[in-house]
């Protein structure tokens, strides 16, 4: 697997096109998991946009700043979601 600058458009394109995972994700596992509220980008917004009761409104600002979108994002085999780096978790599918 390459490694691109997060800032280059192929990236950009890239996180574009999965937008739909993170969206299957969203219905899943409710927006509350996939937002990344201890990030530097969420304490940037005002207190207005960080005022998110709704999925909708989650959804809108992930698409917007898509730095608040908790990562990774990982569907396993068997379709089971993963949300978040722990290392316990992600041995354990490694090493069943």
């Amino acid at each position: 697997m390459s490694e691109t600058s997060p800032t280059c458009s192929t990236t950009r394109r890239r996180r574009a096109g999965h937008a739909n995972g993170w969206w299957r994700g969203c219905k899943t596992l409710g927006w509350k998991t996939l937002l990344n509220s201890k990030g530097t980008t969420w304490r940037k917004l005002s207190a207005e946009q960080q005022d998110i009761t709704t999925q909708s409104k989650a959804v809108a600002t992930m698409m917007e700043f898509s730095s608040v979108i908790r990562r990774p994002i990982v569907e396993t085999p068997n379709g089971q979601i993963l949300v978040g780096f722990d290392p316990t978790i992600f041995e354990s599918f490694l090493h069943p």
